[in-house]
């Protein structure tokens, strides 16, 4: 017969070596207790005529000490023992009770440990109806045998051996059905304990690898925000120092106010990775939602002096000015009616706008300009950044400013389009979805924007004439060529 596993193709793990002993244990117990039983039934006069002693004996250790092994191969067990028991019966062996008992035992190991279900099935339905037959024919023997059951009337339709008969047949099913029950139920027991204790280990597997990918974000945003940072604030240093050192003789005014926006700006970067950290430590701060651009006093706050949680697009006009300020020419153009946008949204386009000019400074080349523009959809926000650069937008080694910014864009499940334009210069454009709001009139954000702000379809600041936009860190040869909208 070909095996069948469980349904759910579960399968029991072996017996240990602890069941065995148990096991052994048992049947040497049910030896024992057989012998006494024996010895109790024969003075008892259970049989006028009691198979001899060495007989009882044979049968007493067949009986029993298969036992042993009926967690190992049950079936066998369980017929070696039933053929036992209807020898013993035959045999005039004196005994009644312990081979009840180990019969009962090995039909239920079936059911609790038998991999091949099917064959557990069976076998415990050939046994069963085996020793029915054999009691319904013993019995119909017994009923035509005047001289059988002498204290049995025979009178009457249901007379005391008809009575006694049906109470015989009636125990025997109970006796043979519970053997069977208790051993399906024994076998899907464990296979339940075995699932929850697989469903256990799983969710402490997932658990583990949650706590590490929780560890492996939380690294991940730490490393973007503080490239985002500190590459902003050390390039602006980095050029006035330049041109401080470049107009230190000729013009000592000059060096010297090129020298104060780098003490400015390096005063400004140390408290904005203060307070940046400050906010890493504390999730709830990242929460809520941010003013458009166009807020009173700058909306959500600008480049410095405001925590990085609540830095937003309102920072962007004064990141353009300070743009122009150490020598990069930017315009800033708003499309649309502003409106309050989630905080990590406006965080992300924030930082967007602020890695690209970043970029333009360090890749684009002294006679570059740039142009930012922020346009409000119905179902989204866009930021274009481009420059007009002559200098070809090169990857830097170990450069992670385009990761970070597609990192940002797709958390919040946009898109970023990155790359050389075909009349010179590069462009940025993310687009990150927005259900429509409030506009900037109506916004709930932590300045209230203005309702000038709320009015207009766009604002523009031109220190220089407006240009393309920033040119990122890394460039992408193998994209197309990004579609520049207009307003």
């Amino acid at each position: 017969m070909s095996a069948t596993p469980d349904p759910h193709g579960w399968h029991r793990p072996a017996p240990t070596r602890a069941d065995i002993r148990i096991d052994a244990a048992v049947a040497l117990g049910m030896l024992v207790a057989c012998a006494l039983s024996v010895g109790l039934y024969a003075v008892a006069g259970m049989y006028p005529k009691p198979a001899p002693g060495w007989l009882s004996t044979i049968w007493m250790v067949v009986i029993t000490v298969p036992l042993t092994a009926r967690r190992r191969w049950p079936i066998p067990v369980a017929l070696v023992i039933a053929v036992a028991f209807m020898g013993g019966q035959l045999l005039h062996v004196p005994e009644a009770l312990i081979g009840n008992i180990a019969l009962f035992l090995a039909i239920y190991s079936v059911g609790a440990w038998s991999a091949n279900r099917r064959a557990a099935m069976v076998s415990r339905l050939l046994i069963t109806a085996g020793m029915l037959i054999w009691l319904v024919v013993s019995l119909f023997i017994t009923a035509t045998d005047p001289t059988a059951l002498p204290g049995f009337s025979r009178v009457g339709a249901l007379s005391p051996l008809v009575a006694f008969s049906l109470l015989q047949i009636i125990t025997n099913i109970l006796y043979f059905g519970g053997a069977y029950l208790f051993g399906e139920r024994a076998w899907i027991s464990a296979r339940e304990r075995s699932d929850l204790e697989q469903r256990t280990a799983e969710l402490e597997r997932e658990r583990e690898r949650t706590a590490a990918q929780a560890v492996a974000l939380d690294r991940v945003r730490i490393a973007r925000e503080l490239h985002d940072v500190v590459a902003h604030h050390v390039s602006v240093m980095g050029i006035q120092a330049g041109a401080a050192r470049v107009t230190l003789d000729a013009d000592p005014a000059a060096a010297r106010a090129a020298l104060g926006v780098v003490e400015d700006t390096s005063r400004t970067a140390i408290d904005e990775l203060r307070k940046m950290l400050t906010t890493l430590r504390d999730s709830d701060s990242d929460t809520g939602s941010v003013d458009a651009v166009g807020a009173a006093g700058g909306g959500a706050g600008g480049p410095a002096g405001t925590a990085p949680s609540t830095l937003g697009v309102g920072g962007i006009p004064a990141l353009v000015e300070e743009s122009t300020t150490t020598g990069l020419p930017t315009s800033f153009e708003i499309v649309g009616a502003p409106r309050t946008l989630p905080a990590v949204v406006s965080l992300n386009l924030f930082r967007i706008a602020q890695e690209s000019l970043t970029n333009v400074r360090k890749h684009a080349g002294p006679e570059a300009s740039a142009d930012v523009r922020l346009r409000y959809l119905p179902e989204s926000v866009e930021l274009e950044i481009g420059n007009t650069g002559s200098v070809a937008a090169r990857r830097s080694t170990g450069g992670l400013g385009q990761i970070g910014m597609r990192e940002r864009v797709a958390a919040s499940g946009g898109f970023l389009e990155a790359g050389p334009r075909s009349r010179g210069g590069y462009l940025v454009r993310a687009v990150v979805p927005v259900a429509g709001g409030a506009s900037g009139a109506g916004g709930t954000g932590a300045g209230g924007a203005s309702p000038e702000a709320g009015a207009q379809t766009a604002v523009t600041i031109t220190p220089a004439e407006s240009v393309a936009a920033a040119a990122p860190t890394e460039s992408i040869t193998s994209a197309p060529e990004p579609t520049e909208s207009r307003p």
